[in-house]
């Protein structure tokens, strides 16, 4: 793409030189328009002057010395020097009634016979030259008087008039053109600053712009860059925690996966190699779940881009969660109940965020409800919020853990937790705009409460 001030020095230039064109053509019409009508008006002239002339009250013989007196100084003055080289171009004549010419100057043009119709006409005489005319008819003296002018006259008038206008615009349009190429450039000066700013830059520096002063039409654009750099930086500051993160959590589930591999290899019997074998299994399980726990967190990152909602039905939301957990409950000798009533539930929510939610909290009441326990998830509304509940018959909570229990990585005693579930739930609930609770119920267990705000 070319640059802005070519682009811009382009637009104005073309848009200066059409309207130059366009003025031009206009002068030039109009010129030649109004040149018409002097010289029109100067033939006119001529003729009546020449007409008073020739009706002055004189005897015969008196009128025939008068023809004779403008006859020739007519033809005298082309060869005196004081002249005008127009003067051959400029021509009269005039006729009596019987056709014969009275008077004519030398340049006269000659024609088969005396034009008839009065008035201005264009016409073309024995030599093919152009003259535009003026007859004026004089019936009471029997005059009939022409006056010509050749056509070369009046094209050569406007020639120089085209001549002495389009020139001094081109050299002007010139000059106009450089001097709109330096007041762009100059006005131009702090974008080109701006981008010689960013050019010298350390290809890693996030720093903010501090450019000033700056124009105002480029300082929405200082802003967004800083903007954009205060997100970069955010993206690779969770970029780092989550590879930090996975680091720290990741050595010990290694470390033990180590363990159990070498007890595999050194096991004497059956029952050991099976023992280990099992343990080796539940240690990449649990580190299975670590990072697929590791991954949620980092797409739940707070500015991470906000969820996409839509409008669903809650309840059936949760019961397509349900119908995917209960198998993995079963097989962990596990009953599931869901308690929801006939009205509907719609809301303006992200299903993948509940359903991920929902996951988490299940998992996290599984690990820690006793064998043949009941989970009891149950769906109603209770103001402006749907609340969600999931019931376990586990111990419960300790009020000293109660705060440390949306920490990151923080576990409360269950070995095949890693810490994350409750954070995620903590992170959806706070994406969706509503809140988790944690409390014991009366007949033992624990109760877990995600609301979610009613946003028909």
């Amino acid at each position: 793409m070319t640059s802005i001030r070519r682009r811009t020095l382009t637009l104005i230039i073309g848009l200066l030189l059409a309207g130059l064109a366009v003025l031009s053509a206009f002068n030039l019409h109009d010129s030649n328009h109004e040149i018409a009508e002097v010289y029109d008006a100067q033939l006119a002239q001529n003729a009546r002057l020449l007409q008073g002339v020739m009706r002055m009250p004189l005897a015969a013989q008196q009128h025939a010395d008068l023809y004779r007196a403008f006859n020739d100084a007519l033809a005298d003055a082309p060869l005196r020097g004081d002249g005008h080289p127009y003067e051959r171009k400029i021509a009269f004549q005039v006729w009596n009634r019987a056709g014969d010419v009275l008077v004519h100057t030398a340049s006269a043009p000659s024609f088969r016979s005396p034009p008839t119709q009065p008035g201005f006409s264009d016409v073309v005489d024995l030599n093919s030259r152009h003259w535009r005319a003026f007859i004026l008819e004089d019936p009471q003296n029997g005059l009939r008087i022409w006056v010509g002018e050749r056509g070369d006259v009046r094209a050569d008038l406007v020639d120089r008039i085209v001549r002495h206008t389009l020139w001094p615009n081109a050299i002007g349009s010139l000059l106009l053109a450089a001097m709109v190429w330096l007041a762009i450039g100059w006005g131009l000066k702090p974008l080109a600053n701006m981008a010689a700013t960013l050019r010298a830059r350390h290809s890693g520096s996030l720093e903010p712009l501090q450019l000033t002063p700056l124009p105002s039409e480029l300082e929405p654009m200082q802003a967004a860059l800083n903007r954009m750099l205060a997100q970069i930086q955010e993206v690779l500051g969770r970029e780092r925690r989550f590879i930090a993160d996975a680091a720290h959590e990741m050595r010990t589930p290694l470390a033990v996966l180590r363990v159990h591999a070498q007890n595999l290899q050194e096991a004497g019997t059956e029952q050991e190699r099976r023992e280990s074998l099992a343990f080796l299994i539940a240690g990449v399980d649990r580190t299975s779940r670590l990072v697929s726990q590791l991954l949620t967190m980092a797409r739940l990152e707070p500015k991470a881009g906000a969820p996409v909602l839509e409008h669903i039905d809650l309840s059936e939301t949760v019961r397509n969660s349900l119908v995917q957990l209960t198998p993995w409950l079963l097989s962990k000798h596990l009953e599931l109940a869901f308690d929801v009533s006939d009205q509907p539930f719609h809301v303006l929510a992200d299903a993948a965020t509940v359903d991920i939610a929902l996951n988490n909290l299940i998992t996290n009441a599984a690990n820690f409800s006793p064998e043949h326990g009941v989970i009891t998830v149950q769906l109603t509304r209770v103001d402006n919020f749907y609340q969600l509940n999931v019931d376990d018959q586990g111990p419960g909570i300790d009020e000293a853990d109660r705060a440390r229990l949306f920490e990151r990585f923080y576990s409360r005693g269950s070995p095949q937790g890693a810490g994350l579930g409750l954070t995620i739930v903590a992170t959806i609930a706070t994406r969706l705009g509503g809140r988790i609770e944690l409390l014991n119920r009366p007949e033992g267990g624990l109760r877990a409460t995600l609301s979610i705000p009613v946003r028909e």
